[in-house]
């Protein structure tokens, strides 16, 4: 044995099991990490719990969620390439459209409620002009 191969043995050997196991799970995935915390309620409850704090405190119970994903394509649109540039392109400029096709949307909702509040108050004015006088004349008794 070599010098080398004694220094990597040793870096293994101080990696321990369980740096290990975790860097198996996470090969496998979260389905792995689900699965071992299960199996860890039903033999040992205390090992599920102790999987469920790590797995939250690690931040893999939450990796990859829709919430992260929708966020990633409402500022940016960073997606994924497909490998294909005329495809990429096509789709880059959908979304281009879409979203001036949402802009156009939300200003002309805003241009129908900015028409209904100026016709409500017309009508309101409009209303109040009509009472006005009737409240101004004096009685002819007095």
């Amino acid at each position: 044995m070599t010098t080398t191969t004694v220094v990597a043995t040793s870096a293994e050997t101080a990696q321990g099991w369980f740096s290990r196991a975790e860097a198996w799970l996470d090969s496998k995935g979260k389905g792995a990490w689900l699965a071992a915390m299960i199996l860890g309620f039903i033999f040992f409850w205390p090992v599920g719990l102790a999987f469920l704090f790590y797995m939250i405190w690690s931040k893999r119970m939450f990796n990859g969620s829709c919430k992260s994903r929708r966020h990633a394509h409402m500022h940016g649109h960073k997606f994924r390439t497909s490998g294909n540039t005329a495809f990429d392109s096509y789709k880059a400029d959908t979304l281009r459209r879409l979203e001036e096709e949402q802009s156009a949307f939300e200003e002309f909702l805003q241009r129908l409620r900015d028409a209904k509040d100026k016709a409500e108050f017309d009508q309101f004015m409009e209303d109040r002009s009509k009472v006005k006088p009737v409240e101004n004349e004096e009685p002819a008794d007095a």
